[in-house]
């Protein structure tokens, strides 16, 4: 009797042992294949997706230019975006809006001497000063950004791609050229009248702002002249558009210059 339980138990375990490493290969390979061939695939398809998503929502992807033209949301910049369009902008280029909104307020900032006892007494005043400044700000970004709109029509009916960028800062002129560079524009256009013409004569010792970037923007610079009976156009629809091998334009500016020092040595 014994005998044939001898027999019957080392069957037993021959056939379990037999059994089992046949059946681990045949359940384990299965899931080991498809864990190594998923695991890549989700890596690699999550990453293009994205990339081909955010280069579809940017405007300016993939074009052959990228041209600035810098708006102060003036009758004369509006003129330049329509002569850009219809002189300057080629297919396959992106625009983009490039408005430097000046900082009629900076809080934090240092304003020099001021009346301590004044300012103790009126704090409730200043409170409401700060909040109504604060309203007026916000109430200016929404009136920029719908200008800066109306400004991008020409754009808009002649299909081409565009952004608008706002920024703030106190300094324009420099700003500007600082974002030009930022950003790796192929051009920038501008107005010529549009941009602190008007203070040439009280404020010459700043200069224009297109004067300036045409000294120190990286990239070429289009100055675009709006036409105005005091600049002797007689009215006419004609736009001059100016680059920086202009030597009559650099005499100009270097005369503008140098106003305020000969002014100063006068006095002296």
């Amino acid at each position: 009797m014994s005998s044939p339980q001898q027999n019957q138990n080392p069957t037993n375990p021959e056939t379990q042992t037999q059994s089992y490493p046949e059946m681990p290969p045949i359940r384990v390979k299965p899931p080991a294949s498809s864990s190594s061939t998923s695991s890549p695939r989700v890596t690699v398809s999550t990453p293009t997706a994205t990339a081909t998503g955010a280069a579809a929502e940017t405007p300016t992807a993939g074009a052959a230019r990228k041209i600035a033209i810098a708006v102060d949301l003036s009758d004369e910049s509006a003129f330049a975006v329509k002569w850009a369009v219809d002189h300057y902008i080629r297919p396959g280029d992106a625009v983009v809006l490039l408005h430097v909104r000046p900082t009629s307020v900076l809080y934090g900032a240092d304003w020099g001497c001021v009346d301590f006892d004044a300012a103790n007494s009126s704090n409730n005043s200043n409170k409401n000063e700060q909040e109504s400044q604060q309203k007026l700000e916000d109430d200016f970004d929404a009136f920029t950004t719908s200008k800066a709109a109306d400004l991008a029509q020409p754009l808009l009916q002649a299909q081409v791609p565009y952004k608008i960028h706002i920024v703030k800062d106190h300094d324009m002129k420099e700003r500007l050229c600082l974002e030009v560079e930022r950003l790796g524009f192929n051009a920038v256009i501008m107005g010529s009248r549009g941009f602190g013409a008007s203070k040439r004569g009280s404020n010459g010792r700043l200069g224009s702002v297109s004067d300036y970037c045409v000294r120190h923007c990286v990239c070429p610079v289009v100055v675009v002249r709006y036409p105005d009976e005091k600049d002797g156009n007689g009215g006419d629809d004609e736009m001059i558009p100016l680059s920086e091998a202009d030597e009559e334009g650099a005499a100009d500016e270097d005369e503008e210059y140098h106003d305020a020092s000969d002014e100063r040595k006068a006095t002296a």
